[in-house]
Parts: C-alpha cells; structure tokens; sequence
C-alpha cells in the first residue's frame, strides 16, 4: 500500500515537482526480500524475519520542453524503511537514493493539436503478405550488405500477414503502426508448425527520381516486441551451442525494400501496391535485458512481399 503527494510548479518550460511518499509492505513480501529462512541461515548470517515493514521517500521530478516534441527530465529520490528492515542481515545501508534522466521525442503534435498528415491520407492503412526462408546471417552486417544465404543452422520457411496504420506523415519519413501474424514451417526440423506475433513502430522512407519525380523505390525500418509460442528452432539450436538459454518473448526487427507495381503495369488493382523484400529478425538485444531473458541471439528471415494500401 502506497500513499504519495507531488505538488507541480511551472515556470515556462521548465516543470517541477517535488514529492513524498509512505509505504507498507505485508509481512510476506518484507521477508521474501529482506528475511533469512533457517534453511538459509549461516554463522555470519542467522535467521531473520522482519516482519511488516514502513518505508518513506522523498523527491524531485523536473522536466524542460525544450521544444513541442522534446522533452528533458530528470528525477531524484531518495528514501529508508523502519528498523525492521535495516536490522536485516541482508542489508548494509539505512536508506537509499537514486537519480534518473532521460529523455522523450513525441511523433506528432500532441502540445498543439493539428492535422499531422494531409486529409487525404488520414486514415490510411496496408496490407501486406510475405513468404522466405531463414537466413545464415544477421539483420545487421550480414543480410543488409548483401548476405542472402540460406541457414546453416535450420531449413525453415515463414509466411505473414501484416496490417499497418499510418501514424503520422513526414517530408521524408512517415511512421506506422504495425502488427504482424507469421506462421513458422518446421516440421521438416522436429519443431512443427506454429506462429509468432509482432508489434511495432515502422519508419518509411521514399526515393524519387530525380528526372521525373515520381517514386521509385521504398525503404523501412522497424522495431518492437515479437512472441512466439515455439522457440523457433534455428535460435534453440544457435543458443545451445553456446550454452545460452532462449525466450518465446523477444525484440522484434524488421527491414524493407520495395518497389512501386504501377511502374510496371497500369491495372488499377495494383495501382498503389509495391513488391520487395522484407528481412525478418527476433533477438534479445546482445544479451542486455532481463525483460527479453537475457538472451544474447536469434533468429532472421529473407521473404518477399507483396504489400497494398488502403
């Protein structure tokens, strides 16, 4: 149980909001973190129960709108339990502090509310189908200097569908929403057939000719979180190689290259479809997040697509 006050000052673009904070914790959870079973228990280290515990902390938020997309902020805490806490064995210190910064971007207009993308393509959203086999290297130095290899590791094939969202609409590069259903073929592997979920943000570049005008080419790069319900059979591989465990949940990756169909033929159902490649990836960021397992590998696809707005 928790109880905070925070009061806000603001003084142009700077907000600040100091605070404090009382906190309860039952009997259960102080000795799940802080007591010592008998089965635990040592010389330098006898059996402890803290029973319930009292915790109080206080602090400071700030945060500077340097601009109407851009924030800066910082926050500091600092904070100590009752003594039945402090005379745990387990803890050396009475009391704690901590400090954080950061900052955020916000796509779109929120501070200003307005039209973030021509009315005309408000609303707009794609559809997309892809099939490919799994690659022998990576999204990144391998696939996109030009590797295309088939795996070494495992012959498997997927298929997805993806639909997209526009989000906002930029001079350069438009941003997307997207979210993806892939079927993984691994029966030939002793994995069986199975599927996997992503959701992502997208970021989409143009190229246009510099004679015409007209588009050329499209380029995209996305991020998020992908689940499967089997660990695909390349990673259980890769990982027991190197005596690394794996995860069903895990950063999502994905890169595209296509090209506008109208180019090529003047039918109308294809008038606003592209075909290309999209590079499939599902890692755990080399290892450094508790959230994704601590898995340190993974898994690319090579797949061609065929993608239609709406």
């Amino acid at each position: 149980m928790r109880f905070a006050y925070r009061y806000r000052f603001d003084t142009g673009p700077w907000s600040i909001s100091p605070f404090i904070g009382w906190t309860w914790q039952d009997e259960n959870l102080s000795d799940y973190y802080f007591g010592v079973s008998s089965a635990e228990a040592r010389p330098d280290r006898p059996a402890y129960s803290p029973g319930d515990s009292q915790w109080i902390s206080f602090g400071l938020n700030t945060a500077w709108q340097i601009s109407d997309r851009i924030v800066l902020f910082g926050n500091f805490v600092s904070g100590g339990a009752d003594s039945g806490i402090t005379d745990s064995p387990l803890v050396e210190e009475d009391g704690f502090s901590s400090a954080f910064i950061g900052g955020t971007y916000m796509f779109g207009n929120v501070r200003k509310p307005s039209y973030i993308m021509d009315k005309e393509r408000y609303g707009e959203w794609s559809w997309r189908v892809n099939y490919g086999y799994q690659a022998n290297g990576n999204i990144v130095s391998e696939i996109d200097q030009g590797d295309f290899s088939k795996s070494e590791v495992a012959d498997t094939n997927i298929g997805g569908l993806t639909l997209s969202k526009l989000l906002s609409e930029g001079n350069r590069v438009d941003f997307l929403g997207r979210v993806a259903l892939f079927r993984h073929f691994e029966e030939d592997e002793g994995n069986g057939t199975f599927s996997s979920y992503a959701a992502y943000i997208s970021a989409m570049g143009k190229g246009y000719s510099p004679w015409s005008k007209e588009e050329m080419f499209r380029w995209s790069f996305g991020f998020g979180v992908s689940y499967a319900e089997k660990v695909p059979i390349a990673e259980q591989r890769k990982q027991a190689a190197k005596g690394d465990n794996t995860s069903h949940f895990l950063n999502y990756l994905e890169m595209t290259l296509d090209f506008p169909l109208h180019r090529v033929s003047r039918s109308s159902w294809i008038e606003d479809c592209y075909a290309g490649l999209s590079i499939v990836h599902r890692s755990g960021i080399f290892g450094t997040s508790d959230f994704l397992g601590d898995v340190s590998g993974g898994a690319d696809w090579i797949t061609a697509h065929l993608e239609c707005r709406r």
